[in-house]
C-alpha cells in the first residue's frame, strides 16, 4: 500500500472524526437549547400519572396491610393506573400462573383502599435471543397467557418486550389479537428518533433499535388505550442533556399520541442504571421539569402525566421530586 493511499485514508478518517464531534456538538446544543425557559403556570400533573409495581404485589410477599400503605403514599398523588409486574412470560410465550399466586388477592385489596385506581397486568420478555413474536405459536401463547391472568380482575394489560425493533408487523399483529382478551391496552415503548437518522446512527453501534420511527410509533399508539415512553437510559451524562431529552420526546409524543389516548412520561425513579454519569443526570425531578416544559409548548392536555419506574426502587427523594416538579 502507497503511502499517498495511506495518507488518504488517514484524512478521511481525521474528516470523518470532525464531522462525527460536530454531530454531537450540534444535537447536544439542541436539547440543552430545548431545557431552557421556565413552564406555564398552569403546566402539572391532572391527577393521570402511572406507577409501575414490582412482583413482590402479586406473588405473595405483600399483604392488605402493605397494600394500604400504599394507599397512603398515592393519595395525595396524581397515579391513577398501576402497572403490576405480572410475568414474565416463557420464552416459548407461556405464562405461569404460578408467577402471580395472590394477583386476584392483590386487584381486591388495591380496589378496596384505592377507588378509582386502575390496575393492569404487566406482562412483557426479553426479544432479542428471546421470546420469538415473530412465531405465530409464541404469541397464541402470549395470548393464552393474557386471557387467564385477566381472570384475576385486572383492569388491562400492560406490556413491556425490549429491544423491539422498529417496523415489528408482529408485535401489531398482538396488539390487535390482544383486544380480545383486555378492554384496556397499554405498552411501554422506546424513544422516538429526536432527529432524522439517529436511528440508524445509534443502530449501527448498539446491534438493535433504540429509537422509533415517528411513523412506526404511531401505528402502536393507534391500537393501545395507553402509551408510556421509556425517556429513561438516555446515556447523556449531564441533566441539561437528559432534561432537553425528555423535553424533546414528550414533544414529539404529544404531537403523535391522540388527545383520546393517555400519554406517560417515564420517570426514573431509580438508581442503578449502570454507568455513574446517567446516576447523576437522571432524576424524577429532571423528567419532571422536562414533561412541564413540552407541555407548555403543546398547550393543555388531559391524558399525559408522569409514569414513575419502579416502587421498590424509589426513595424518598424521587417521591419529594415528583410531587414538587410534577403535582406542583
Amino acid at each position: 500500500m502507497s503511502r499517498t493511499v495511506i495518507r488518504r485514508g488517514l484524512r478521511l478518517i481525521a474528516l470523518a472524526s470532525v464531522v462525527m464531534v460536530a454531530l454531537i456538538g450540534v444535537l447536544a446544543a439542541a436539547f440543552r437549547l430545548q431545557f431552557t425557559g421556565a413552564p406555564a403556570g398552569w403546566a402539572m400533573s391532572t391527577g393521570n400519572d402511572a406507577l409501575w409495581l414490582g412482583h413482590m404485589w402479586v406473588d405473595g410477599r405483600r399483604d392488605e396491610q402493605d397494600v394500604r400503605v400504599l394507599a397512603e403514599r398515592l393519595r395525595t398523588t396524581g397515579v391513577k393506573d398501576l402497572y403490576v409486574h405480572s410475568g414474565p412470560f416463557e420464552l416459548d410465550g407461556r405464562l405461569d400462573p404460578a408467577k402471580y399466586p395472590n394477583a386476584s388477592q392483590f386487584v381486591q385489596w388495591a380496589k378496596r383502599h384505592m377507588p378509582g385506581v386502575r390496575v393492569s397486568a404487566w406482562l412483557g420478555q426479553k426479544v432479542k435471543n428471546g421470546l420469538d413474536l415473530d412465531d405465530p405459536a409464541a404469541r397464541r401463547n402470549v395470548l393464552d397467557g393474557v386471557a387467564a391472568v385477566m381472570k384475576a380482575g385486572y383492569d388491562g394489560v400492560h406490556y413491556n418486550f425490549e429491544p423491539l425493533g422498529d417496523g415489528d408487523t408482529d408485535f401489531l399483529v398482538l396488539l390487535d389479537e390482544t383486544r380480545r382478551h383486555a378492554s384496556l391496552v397499554s405498552t411501554s415503548t422506546p424513544q422516538i428518533e429526536p432527529y432524522p437518522l439517529m436511528r440508524i446512527g445509534t443502530r449501527a453501534v448498539m446491534g438493535h433499535d433504540k429509537y422509533w420511527s415517528p411513523g412506526y410509533f404511531q401505528e402502536v399508539v393507534s391500537r393501545v388505550d395507553q402509551v408510556a415512553v421509556m425517556t429513561y437510559d438516555s446515556g447523556l451524562p449531564l441533566e441539561s442533556l437528559y432534561g432537553g431529552h425528555v423535553v424533546r420526546q414528550a414533544e414529539l409524543a404529544l404531537d403523535l399520541v391522540p388527545e383520546s389516548k393517555s400519554l406517560f412520561v417515564g420517570a426514573p425513579a431509580y438508581h442503578d442504571h449502570g454507568v455513574p454519569w446517567s446516576d447523576a443526570a437522571e432524576s424524577v425531578a429532571v423528567a419532571g421539569q422536562g414533561a412541564k416544559l413540552a407541555l407548555s409548548e403543546h398547550g393543555p392536555r388531559e391524558r399525559y402525566g408522569l409514569a414513575l419506574y419502579v416502587d421498590f426502587a424509589a426513595t424518598e427523594e424521587d417521591w419529594r421530586e415528583y410531587e414538587e416538579n410534577w403535582l406542583s
